[in-house]
């Protein structure tokens, strides 16, 4: 039993890190180093550096959407109003 759950994990970290190897190759926004460089730390550091590097990249794909409602108006953070007394 001992030795399916170590065969399982390789498994896992395998899939993982080929996942995340091709994910890195088909990136256009990194030079050819920068590719090595990174896929060459997923595959030293299997499971936490391809899923670390996976996050970082995909977050960096995601839009950001700004607040509409940043800053200034009729109330404030504390909400005194306009007047800035309290009601």
């Amino acid at each position: 039993m001992e030795v399916e759950i170590w065969y399982l994990l390789i498994g896992i970290a395998l899939l993982i890190n080929i996942a995340v190897s091709i994910f890195l190759i088909r990136r256009d926004d990194l030079e050819g180093f920068q590719k090595s460089a990174q896929i060459l730390i997923v595959w030293l550091i299997p499971i936490f550096a391809g899923l670390g590097v996976w996050m970082l990249r995909r977050s960096q794909d995601a839009p950001t959407k700004a607040h509409k409602n940043f800053g200034g108006g009729a109330r404030d953070s504390i909400d005194t109003g306009a007047a800035g007394g309290s009601d």
